[in-house]
């Protein structure tokens, strides 16, 4: 009996992340950002997820003495969408940072990889937006991504691999105030923030 529970349940979240996710060919709306952080024409919004997780600091060594130094983030992604007058969320992303496999010898990259079918993207800042009149106090600055590696699943899943930019928009959080005094420390501050996944128009 809580076997069969545990596979209706499962089903019923698959469906209703299904039900959340744009039909193949449909654009996302994508959100009104500064103009220095907008994607280049000829790319459509195809995906929006609502993150949630950490943006890490570790504490290092430098010419003036110890400051904290930004490691990377480390996040889940979500459908986020309602369902019988509540909000829902459904996993569907992983966000963290790690190496392009494409970029011998590059930096450690932002990678986001699916849940679903474990195909990933990678992605380097091109630009970036503190603009008052879009981002939060005390929250980091929105983002735009440029695409810099792509890779399937291992059964061919390719969910993110159309992936040419991504927005990080509607960021709260994720600001290390405070002074760093023990060499290796590590800070984890609570972010939230939208991410945007654009592909080349007419791509579906």
């Amino acid at each position: 009996m809580f076997r069969s529970n545990l596979l209706y349940l499962s089903a019923a979240a698959i469906a209703l992340a299904a039900a959340a996710r744009p039909a193949a060919g449909q654009a996302v709306a994508p959100t009104p950002v500064p103009t220095d952080i907008q994607v280049p024409a000829g790319n459509t919004a195809y995906l929006k997820g609502y993150a949630m997780g950490t943006q890490n600091y570790v504490c290092l060594p430098g010419d003036a003495g110890l400051a904290w130094k930004f490691q990377g983030p480390q996040a889940t992604v979500f459908y986020k969408f309602r369902w019988l007058g509540s909000d829902v969320l459904q996993q569907m992303i992983t966000h963290f940072l790690s190496p392009n496999p494409m970029e011998t010898g590059a930096p450690a990259r932002a990678t986001w990889q699916s849940s679903l079918d474990t195909s990933a993207v990678w992605a380097k800042k091109v630009k970036e937006s503190s603009d008052p009149a879009y981002v939060a106090p005390g929250a980091i600055p929105w983002f735009l991504l440029q695409t810099t590696g792509v890779r399937s699943g291992p059964t061919g899943g390719a969910s993110l691999t159309q992936t040419t930019y991504i927005q990080r928009v509607n960021t709260t959080g994720g600001v290390l105030s405070g002074t760093c005094t023990e060499a290796g420390s590590i800070q984890f501050v609570p972010y939230t923030a939208e991410y945007v996944f654009y592909q080349t128009s007419g791509s579906h």
